[in-house]
């Protein structure tokens, strides 16, 4: 019964922190609605839509950049709070905005939010799992961007219907966010989750490493009580304590060895999945959709079997991530990712179209949404030692970001430059390198705890 009730406290407080990722896929996933009108409306170049999209990526880079520090210095919980807040402004703000420049400066807030919350959220979850499950409840992460990007897709599809139906008939301010500017609507939706994740928060303990970190052992023993059991859990905290009474060194610690190979690991396993062009499929799925013959109308409709199919993948690696382990997922699925990116070059070259173009996307997101989607997340939680763990995830999630915004920028000048199958050819080829450095570089991780992972890296790491 004892065992019962952890599991369901762990469960509880992983998926509230999760509610950082749902938030993070709905921000970041609500643009593709917004896009075509937006370009209508402003009348953007091709520049300037990949400036408009990636805007929000360069807040990311800035939440990231003040987020690890900061959750070291005042812990992980107070800064999920604060990305919280920063999400409910930026989607009040936004969707009352008429002026272009406040435009750009609330998606900029809103990338701020979600780079806090790329950042903290799997580090708090990594921090409060059990070692035999920590991989999983860190893909749950994973699983709330997915879902997050999934809702953003029926949101923008059921409001985009409803402002059809509703077209030329009514008044008020509903009347003007959700049939007159249908795309301010699909922002404001975002204000729903965003209030439920600050008020879940107050109900979330803090990480029970950080509280070691810091002397709380008290603190720090009735959380691990609470998840592992008092006997486990006092074994446990004087093990954390060995491990905590290093000094933090921050960025220059890093940067020497053997720190700095577990950096190159990460951040080059990080980046490397970011460039297989993800975010270019999610924010750009309507545009890719019409490329592939399908019309405008249905596109959002097939972004919605997409986000379907990115949600039911992603259980793959949560039902396999703690039994056959970070690297051969990883492996196979970056080398079957860069087949399916392959695939769709090529039905683009050839001008194949319809559901064997739709198809070939959906396996992509199959292969990404089991390796190079989730596994970046818990390998960089796992390898590096508790006492800088916070600052090196800052480091990894910042590749991610900018990563991101380097592709979200370029996406629509390398479609109408070179051409969208060259495109995903390129895309194709990074998941090919993606699949060589994990075969070369990658360690398995699973099954061990974060300070027997930190005993055992000085070895690991060749």
């Amino acid at each position: 019964m004892e065992r019962t009730g952890a599991n369901y406290f762990i469960f509880l407080i992983t998926l509230i922190a999760a509610l950082g990722g749902f938030l993070f896929g709905f921000d970041m996933a609500v643009v593709s609605g917004i896009i075509e009108p937006l370009k209508l409306q402003y009348t953007l170049s091709s520049a300037q839509e990949g400036l408009f999209v990636s805007c929000a990526l360069l807040g990311c880079i800035g939440g990231v950049a003040f987020s690890g520090y900061l959750s070291d210095k005042i812990g992980r919980r107070k800064v999920l709070f604060i990305s919280a807040v920063l999400f409910l402004i930026s989607a009040v703000g936004f969707s009352f905005s008429e002026v272009y420049p406040m435009l750009i400066f609330f998606r900029i807030l809103a990338g701020i939010g979600v780079g806090v919350a790329s950042n903290v959220s799997p580090l708090y979850i990594s921090e409060v799992a059990p070692s035999q499950s920590r991989g999983r409840l860190v893909v749950f992460y994973q699983l709330a961007i997915t879902v997050g990007i999934l809702a953003a897709y029926i949101s923008n599809l059921f409001l985009q219907d409803y402002a059809t139906a509703n077209a030329g008939s009514g008044e008020g301010l509903f009347h003007w966010f959700f049939v007159e500017n249908v795309w301010r609507g699909m922002f404001i939706v975002g204000v729903i989750p965003a209030a439920g994740f600050c008020l879940l928060l107050l109900i979330v303990p803090e990480s029970p490493r950080w509280l070691a970190q810091y002397g709380r052992n008290e603190e720090a023993l009735a959380i691990l009580s609470k998840i592992n059991g008092e006997q486990t859990a006092r074994v446990e905290l004087d093990s954390i304590k060995e491990m905590a009474s290093q000094k933090s060194g921050g960025y220059k610690e890093l940067l020497r060895l053997p720190l700095r190979k577990l950096l190159t690991l990460a951040v080059v396993l990080t980046a490397l999945s970011q460039f297989s062009g993800i975010n270019g499929v999610i924010f750009y799925g309507p545009t890719i959709l019409k490329s592939a013959g399908i019309v405008t109308s249905d596109a959002l409709f097939y972004q919605v079997i997409l986000g379907s199919a990115n949600v039911l993948f992603t259980f793959i690696a949560i039902s396999k991530v703690d039994t056959w382990g970070r690297r051969p997922l990883y492996i196979v699925g970056s080398l079957c990712a860069a087949l399916a990116l392959a695939l769709t070059g090529v039905c683009f070259l050839m001008n194949i179209t319809g559901w064997f173009m739709l198809s070939s996307i959906i396996l992509f997101l199959l292969f990404f949404a089991f390796s190079l989607g989730p596994l970046k997340f818990v390998i960089s939680t796992e390898i590096f030692p508790t006492h800088i763990r916070g600052t090196a995830l800052s480091m990894c999630i910042m590749t991610m970001w900018v990563s991101d915004w380097v592709v979200n920028l370029l996406f629509p000048m390398m479609r109408d430059g070179f051409g969208i199958a060259t495109t995903f050819f390129i895309f194709s080829f990074f998941c090919l390198l993606s699949f060589l450095y994990a075969k070369k570089k990658l360690f398995e991780t699973k099954g061990k705890s974060l300070e027997e992972i930190e005993k055992a890296w000085n070895s690991e790491v060749k």
